[in-house]
């Protein structure tokens, strides 16, 4: 066998040992890469949107903090924090009057950030590797999400709110100074597909079996067809609607400046009940098990019968509560604070979703207006004193980013493929130099 045919025979090794090694490679990249399409009710432990899902329900099936907590760590930003983080694949999202900030989930250490104009009315929200965040300039802002670099915008006609993601569309509303539109946009590349327009300001959308619900502020909730626009129903309340629906068994459900909690049929708009708190209703219900929690500016969350509106039980946080509750398990997590007409607040709190008793509350240092996002075991919360928290069990752990591991493993890899070439390389040297010793000889 001539050494030049050996050469060949080591290189066709050589290349089918790289070829298995780039096959595992891909295999480990696939293997701890996020599923990141976002569904209705996901059962997942990611918290992607505002209220958790397009249908704005504000329940995770898992658990979080229960019997104690204790602050795992806390991220100050360059101002106060109103919006509610979403926590997707090991990376949580926070927005504010400067920008979007992409944070290790797990040690609360920056990983990038984005400085488009935000402001204090968009919570961000993830899907297929983007985050998609509406801003105070009228601009929807489509990042990367591993980056925070642009990928698109668009420009709407005034302050965009949170938006919702679902089907491969994004849906947001506006408001000041242009009134008020419902948009929705291609998630991929920004291009309108339809717009409504009503008289004032817009919240943001809840999205449910192919319809699309959203509140004004010119007193109606309205009805439309997800993927056209059209018009269903709308049905007049007749004060402004601060919060967004959520959608649950068949029901919208809505709160108002009326200082009602509102239940309507989700296919014909007619009004199934009302039930009457102590005052403004700026809260988002969340709805779980057949229960609605929200919370009022008489300082109660509330938790009412999701069928016939009776109130269960009600749990006086000390201040207002403009936070929107988040449910996890049997637990209900939601904020309180400014503005006060009470002795205590400024609390993150946890309440047995059956009784209403306190579990735990934890005091940051200003009101928190923020809504929780629960992932992983760990509730997540910004607050006015310009930090978001992040507070879990005492032995409280978070899975590692994907990517983090990605890297891991790719650098592993090419370690074994460094060695590997060198290994060979040399076992081809040495054959060569000893046929060429016998040669000699």
């Amino acid at each position: 066998m001539s050494i030049l045919f050996r050469g060949e025979f080591i290189t066709r090794k050589l290349k089918l040992a790289l070829g298995v090694l780039i096959f595992l490679l891909l295999i480990q990249v696939y293997g701890v890469a996020p599923a990141s399409r976002v569904s209705a009710n996901s059962s997942t432990d990611d918290w992607p949107m505002f209220r958790h899902d397009p249908d704005h329900t504000g329940y995770l099936t898992s658990t979080a903090p229960t019997t104690g907590v204790t602050q795992l760590w806390n991220y100050s930003a360059d101002g106060s924090v109103f919006s509610s983080p979403a926590v997707v694949g090991g990376y949580a999202y926070i927005s504010y009057y400067a920008g979007v900030h992409c944070l290790n989930a797990s040690t609360g250490a920056k990983v990038w950030e984005s400085t488009y104009a935000v402001g204090y009315s968009s919570s961000p929200a993830v899907a297929d590797g983007m985050v998609y965040i509406g801003s105070e300039d009228g601009k929807v802002y489509a990042l990367n999400a591993f980056t925070g670099a642009k990928i698109w915008n668009y420009t709407a006609r005034g302050v965009v709110g949170s938006p919702a993601v679902a089907n491969g569309y994004v849906y947001v509303g506006t408001g000041y100074p242009s009134g008020g539109n419902v948009y929705a946009l291609d998630a991929s590349t920004g291009d309108k597909i339809w717009n409504y327009t009503t008289r004032s300001s817009v919240g943001s959308p809840a999205v449910a079996s192919g319809y699309l619900y959203v509140g004004s502020n010119d007193g109606n909730i309205y009805a439309f067809d997800a993927l056209t626009g059209a018009k269903k129903w709308n049905y007049t309340i007749g004060d402004n609607i601060v919060p967004s629906p959520a959608v649950a068994n068949g029901y919208v459900y809505v709160g108002s400046n009326d200082r009602n909690v509102y239940c309507l049929d989700a296919s014909t708009g007619a009004k199934i009940w009302n039930y009457t708190t102590g005052s403004f209703v700026y809260s988002s219900p969340a709805v779980a098990d057949g229960v609605v929690y929200v919370g009022s500016n008489d300082g109660n969350v509330y938790a009412l019968d999701a069928f016939t509106g009776t109130k269960i039980w009600n749990y006086q946080t000390g201040y207002a509560v403009y936070s929107s509750p988040a449910v996890a398990g049997s637990i209900v997590y939601v904020g309180s604070g400014y503005p006060s007409a009470f002795p205590s607040g400024d609390s993150v709190y946890a309440l047995n979703a059956s009784t209403g008793a306190k579990i735990w509350n934890y005091t940051t240092g200003s009101p928190v207006e923020s809504s929780p996002a629960v992932a992983n075991g760990v509730v997540y919360i910004g607050s006015e004193d310009g930090k978001v928290y992040a507070l879990g069990a005492p032995s409280a752990t978070v899975t590692p980013p994907p990517l983090l591991s990605t890297i891991i493993v790719i650098i592993g890899v090419v370690v074994v493929v460094i060695l590997a070439v060198i290994f060979l390389f040399y076992k081809v040297r040495h054959k060569e130099a000893k046929n060429s010793r016998c040669t000699q000889l």
